[in-house]
Order: structure tokens, then C-alpha cells, then sequence
């Protein structure tokens, strides 16, 4: 039986973890957030300090693996479940960099195809519809304005007591947005055939809402 895949493209901070997972749960799909693959890839090359030049040669040792346990998506380091220790501001600018070699995400490549071909799937990241997913059901490219994501995301940190500067936030992704865009290998971009979803003036409910409309109108075709 074919399989439904759903790529859901975009910048950081817009919202595409948190909205794709609302998506998978109302239409009983299994969510991927392929951004905790890089970044566990990241986390393992920042805790042991490994060069440029053995990055390639390393990946073999890092042993990185999905589990869905209770419908939730749980990344793995070996045994140790990192899923919380990859969410840190420095693990995020560490895999925009580390996502840009060859190796890395020609590493990755076959695990995300593996869960496509095998599951009804939401995917996002920043190549899903443009190479990892190139014959993905349906495409959807997710964005906000920069102060937008900014915003949300200092209301996201704004509780704890190393809070950065909305300004910090705002300089981090507009930087994380330029590498992501300029990276030579698999930039991020909108896919010719992907439908743009602006969520600048939209809440979470209704951002969800209107992908889960776009699904159910593009699947029934």
C-alpha cells in the first residue's frame, strides 16, 4: 500500500515543529522533525570536539536513531535519549553549520527516506520537498517574518533565567536564516510545486488549520 508523505519546508522559528506535530496528531500521521537528526549530529560533534577534517570519518561512531514512543518522536545518541539536550541555542547554530556538509547529510539521507517509504508521514526540515522528498504527496512551505519568530521564540525563553535579548534572538535568526540560505549544499528553499503558508498574522490553531485544509484538499485530488 503507498504511503501518504507531507514535507513541510521552512525557516527557523517558524513554527514548523510545533505545527506539524499538531497536523500528524489530527490526521493520524507519524511526525519526523529531521532538524533533531542535524542536531543530535551537532551535539555529538560539539561534545567531543571533533575537527572539520574527521567529521566524515567520525559519523560511523555516532549512532543516531529515531524511537516513537507513545506517539512521540525521541532521538537517540547510542542509548542516551538527547532530545532535550539538542534544543539549546548553541546546538541550534552548530547544526545549521554542520547540516551544510556533504557527508552529514548524505548520512542522514537514507534514515529519513526509510521512515517515508515505510509510514503515512509529516516531515519538515529545510530540503524536504526539494531533495529529501522530491515526490512528496504534498508541499508546504511555512514562514513568518524574522521579528515574527523572534517574538515568539523570546516569549519561549523569556521564563528561564539565561534569557537572551529579543535583539540576540532576532540577530540569531536573521544569521541562521542567511546560512541556511546560502549553504552549497541543499539551501533552503521553497519547492517549485510547494504551497506558501505565511503565519506572521496567524496563531498556532490557525496555522495548523489551514495546512490540514491544504492536505485534505490536495490528497483528495
Amino acid at each position: 500500500m503507498k504511503t501518504v508523505n507531507i514535507a513541510i519546508d521552512g525557516p527557523a522559528g517558524a513554527g514548523k515543529s510545533t505545527i506539524a506535530k499538531m497536523v500528524s496528531k489530527q490526521l493520524g500521521y507519524i511526525y519526523v522533525d529531521t532538524g533533531a537528526l542535524y542536531r543530535t549530529i551537532a551535539l555529538y560533534i560539539t561534545e567531543n570536539k571533533i575537527p572539520d577534517k574527521d567529521i566524515e570519518k567520525s559519523l560511523g561512531k555516532a549512532d543516531v536513531s529515531l524511537k516513537f514512543i507513545d506517539g512521540a518522536q525521541r532521538v537517540f545518541l547510542g542509548k542516551r535519549d538527547v532530545s532535550d539536550l539538542i534544543r539549546t541555542p548553541e546546538i541550534s547554530m552548530a547544526a545549521s553549520r554542520t547540516s551544510a556538509i556533504p557527508a552529514v547529510r548524505a548520512y542522514l539521507f537514507e534514515t529519513q527516506q526509510k521512515i517515508a517509504r515505510e509510514n503515512n508521514v509529516i516531515m519538515d526540515g529545510r530540503d524536504i520537498g526539494t531533495v529529501v522528498l522530491p515526490d512528496a504527496d504534498v508541499k508546504i512551505f511555512l514562514t513568518a517574518s524574522a521579528e515574527e519568530r523572534a517574538n515568539r521564540r523570546y516569549k519561549e525563553l523569556l521564563e528561564k533565567p539565561d534569557c537572551p535579548t529579543y535583539q540576540e534572538i532576532l540577530d540569531d535568526i536573521i544569521k541562521r536564516d542567511y546560512q541556511d540560505m546560502h549553504r552549497e549544499t541543499a539551501p533552503l528553499k521553497q519547492a517549485e510545486d510547494a504551497v506558501l503558508v505565511d503565519t506572521t498574522e496567524l496563531n498556532l490553531e490557525e496555522s495548523a488549520a489551514a495546512i490540514v485544509k491544504i492536505i485534505s484538499e490536495k490528497i483528495k485530488k
